[in-house]
C-alpha cells in the first residue's frame, strides 16, 4: 500500500486560484505596448514577472497590485 503525499493548503500555494497572463495580456491590461512591458522588464521596474521555459508569465493578482502601488505612489519603481 502506498501513502499519498498530502496536498498542499492554499496558504502554502499563493497563487492557487490565481491566473497567469502573458505579456500581450498584461499589456493590454496595463494599456502599454509590449516593448514597454519588456523595458520595464529590462530595469525591474514594472510588475513582477517570471519564466516558464522560454515564455515570460505575469500572475494576475501581481499585475493589480503592482498597479495599485504606482496609483499611490506614482514616482516610485516597485
Amino acid at each position: 500500500m502506498t501513502a499519498t503525499p498530502p496536498r498542499p493548503t492554499t496558504s502554502e500555494m499563493p497563487h492557487a486560484n490565481d491566473a497567469l497572463l502573458t505579456l500581450p495580456e498584461v499589456a493590454d491590461l496595463v494599456r502599454v505596448p509590449v516593448a514597454t512591458l519588456r523595458y520595464w522588464r529590462h530595469l525591474g521596474s514594472g510588475p513582477q514577472s517570471f519564466r516558464i521555459g522560454r515564455t515570460v508569465r505575469y500572475w494576475r493578482n501581481d499585475v493589480l497590485q503592482w498597479l495599485e502601488r504606482q496609483s499611490s505612489h506614482p514616482h516610485s519603481t516597485r
